[in-house]
């Protein structure tokens, strides 16, 4: 991230008017640059990415195989940008601002995105290393050049307003695009050059997900992956500003955005669970009066399965269990478990190491009403890299593999 945070917007805007244009002369004028400065800054991109961006000649100067790269990848990145600045001047009931990418700079943004997600400058200085004069400095000029304030103070904290909140995540946005083509380029001599950032939620934290993990690092020995485990409403909100690339988990009904894409993965049947020598092991019929005597572990409310257990006994005009303890850790539900007579309502992998150690067992199916649907998450209009396509498709397969067994 470090790296993508030296960036001169600026030069980027540039180098995307150089390879429209044909010409390092042109684009320096147009965007205001010597053109001593922008052979400069053209250098210093060559020197980072490790390869050459432009071909040039006499008659002018041509995109390489890099160079197209990260012209698309500038561009998207600096459409979202543009779309933040529009959002914020909207709200403020102000004309809008063109070209903004060659009035704000990287520092003012790594300024405001550390503010906002520390609401301390104190913490965003120690964050970014900048001083704190310096990250004051930032945020009051970015304020200036959006002509609108992006922060209040309450208390010793500052938050951000909801301007500011809409306009970060477009900014991060922003970094992800320039993340991604970085990584493009770099893979053009290291195969598998590159990083996938993947939301997990409990439903697909077993079996399946380390199966995936396995294969596609075998393919891939040279790529990072980073797993993110949270609540769905943060991996959500990471996924919508570009910090994740996907989520894989219980798909929502209806999507919680327009701009985010669920693509199906396979079914899944959570079963009543509890230790190996609960008092209703073996029973032949389970009965939802059976089930009414027992203290129960389950996530709160919100979450599709907490719903669907609470249908699974409304739906038959029965009060559900009083819940004394709410949880949504796989970790401390299966140390509970294990505590007393205490029941559950979990998917069969993500029992299945206690089950084969026998010390918890499934005590009984509630039925297809319980069944849900696993998925993977996406932004609407995200780009993968093709390292990420490529565990996307692993993802399918996969998928698809675990419902023909």
């Amino acid at each position: 991230m470090n790296e993508i945070f030296q960036l001169n917007l600026r030069h980027l805007d540039a180098l995307l008017v150089t390879g429209r244009s044909g010409s390092m002369s042109a684009a320096a004028r147009e965007v205001n640059l010597s053109q001593p400065a922008l052979a400069q800054a053209m250098a210093k991109m060559e020197r980072v990415l490790g390869e050459r961006l432009f071909d040039r000649q006499p008659a002018g100067v041509t995109p390489t195989t890099a160079g197209r790269i990260m012209m698309l990848r500038i561009d998207r990145a600096l459409h979202y940008l543009a779309h933040g600045g529009r959002l914020v001047r909207r709200s403020a009931r102000l004309s809008p601002l063109p070209h903004i990418e060659r009035r704000v700079t990287m520092v003012q943004l790594r300024a405001l995105i550390a503010v906002e997600g520390n609401s301390s400058y104190v913490q965003a200085s120690e964050l970014t290393g900048l001083s704190q004069p310096a990250v004051h400095r930032a945020v009051r000029e970015l304020q200036d050049i959006l002509g609108t304030d992006l922060f209040v103070r309450v208390g010793r904290i500052v938050r951000p307003t909801d301007v500011a909140s809409r306009f970060v995540r477009f900014a991060r946005l922003m970094l992800s695009e320039l993340r991604a083509g970085f990584d493009e380029v770099r893979a053009m001599n290291t195969d598998d050059a590159g990083r996938v950032t993947v939301g997990i939620l409990p439903s697909a934290r077993a079996i399946f997900f380390s199966d995936l993990l396995a294969r596609f690092t075998t393919a891939h020995v040279s790529a990072a992956v980073k797993v993110v485990e949270a609540s769905y409403r943060d991996l959500l909100a990471g996924l919508r500003q570009g910090d994740l690339d996907l989520i894989i988990g219980a798909r929502r009904d209806p999507a919680p955005h327009r701009d985010v894409v669920q693509e199906e993965l396979f079914d899944d049947d959570p079963v009543v669970v509890g230790r190996a020598d609960h008092p209703l092991r073996g029973k032949e019929q389970l009965e939802l009066s059976d089930l009414l005597g027992y203290p129960w572990v389950i996530s709160a409310p919100g979450i599709p399965l907490r719903n669907k257990w609470e249908q699974i006994f409304t739906s038959r005009g029965v009060e559900p269990p009083r819940l004394r303890i709410e949880c949504g850790s796989v970790l401390v539900t299966r140390g509970l478990l294990l505590q007393g007579d205490w029941l559950t309502l979990v998917s069969r992998d993500q029992f299945l190491f206690e089950y084969r150690a026998g010390t918890l067992t499934e005590i009984g199916n509630l039925g297809a009403e319980l069944r849900r649907r696993i998925a993977l998450t996406r932004r609407r209009d995200w780009m993968p890299t093709p390292l990420q396509a490529d565990f996307v498709e692993r993802t399918h397969a996969l998928a698809r593999e675990r419902d023909e067994h």
